[in-house]
């Protein structure tokens, strides 16, 4: 491994206002590709796609914290090479084939590798979540995990998806979606209930920093070609804000949960 990386290097965080409660995370931030792993044999044009990482998720992402004053921790390797919302057991953890576009450079990856990767692109990621969540709670105070990803309008072979935004949760704990689905489609918007994935694959990321601990948390997908570009990465952050703002103001958002 190159001696110019290091563990902070696979994140990038946003420090959050005095006294917050929320911290925003960004699973697939970026495309790149540490130079230590070389040519991992995609085209320019598949790096650019969200097989490679989340199209404009930064940018919301970015664009929330500095609106609510949450904390952030955001991904700086490309999902391609680990993804840091799947389990560690997960068969999909690192991909050789990903919407019809084989990882040539994925191929070889045995054991040894895959837990390289864990430990010097996964593990410290993860660490800087656990990291935000427990300055939180260290206050005596209880956090709200907010996870902004995007999803591409369609997968190959696939029709369309009509959503332009998705809500994903546990279907337990509701204080975020709930009232976010229902404030965003009375503004008119395409909204997806755990669409277009599930809210849970156990043992992903916000399983793991929110689920598990009984946290308030919501993970919010947008369609990404909403946000392909800063402006509209702007208007989705400005979209989204004012609606977080109101129900993590809650009071009974601020407590852990306890399933019945």
């Amino acid at each position: 491994m190159s001696d110019r990386w290091m563990p902070q290097d696979c994140y990038e965080t946003v420090k959050g206002a005095p006294g917050h409660r929320l911290v925003l995370t960004c699973d697939h931030g970026s495309n790149r590709v540490p130079e230590e792993l070389g040519d991992i044999g995609l085209s320019a044009d598949d790096m650019a796609r969200h097989i490679a990482w989340d199209v404009g998720a930064r940018g919301v992402t970015l664009g929330l914290a500095r609106r609510l004053g949450g904390a952030a921790v955001l991904s700086t390797v490309s999902r391609i090479v680990i993804d840091p919302n799947r389990a560690e057991n997960d068969p999909t953890l690192v991909r050789r084939i990903y919407d019809r576009s084989v990882v040539p450079g994925n191929r070889g990856v045995d054991a040894a590798e895959r837990a390289r990767r864990i430990a010097a692109y996964y593990a410290p990621y993860h660490a800087a979540v656990d990291a935000k969540v427990d300055a939180v709670l260290a206050r005596g105070e209880v956090p709200s995990v907010v996870a902004i990803h995007s999803f591409t309008p369609q997968l190959a072979g696939r029709p369309p998806r009509p959503w332009e935004v998705g809500i994903l949760w546990d279907g337990t704990d509701g204080r975020i979606a709930v009232p976010l689905m229902a404030r965003l489609r009375a503004e008119g918007w395409c909204v997806g209930d755990n669409e277009p994935y599930p809210g849970t694959y156990g043992g992903d990321s916000q399983d793991r920093h929110a689920m598990q601990r009984g946290l308030p948390n919501v993970l919010i997908e947008v369609r990404n070609d909403l946000i392909s570009d800063a402006a509209g990465q702007e208007a989705w952050a400005g979209h989204l804000a004012p609606h977080l703002a109101a129900i993590l103001a809650d009071p009974a958002v601020g407590r852990r949960f306890e399933a019945a």
